[in-house]
């Protein structure tokens, strides 16, 4: 009985150790930031004569 409680507790703590360094492991400041996207609404103004 007891050899499955033991077996149990090394599962339990695998499995917070792999949610842990999945949730924990990423880059030292986070995302990268991305550059702002380009207008890319078409110009509706008339042309000058």
């Amino acid at each position: 009985m007891g050899l499955i409680l033991l077996e149990a507790l090394l599962a339990l703590v695998a499995l917070v150790l792999i949610v842990w360094w999945t949730m924990f492991s990423g880059r030292k400041g986070g995302e990268l930031k991305l550059p702002p996207d380009k207008d890319t609404t078409p110009d509706t103004t008339p042309p000058p004569p």
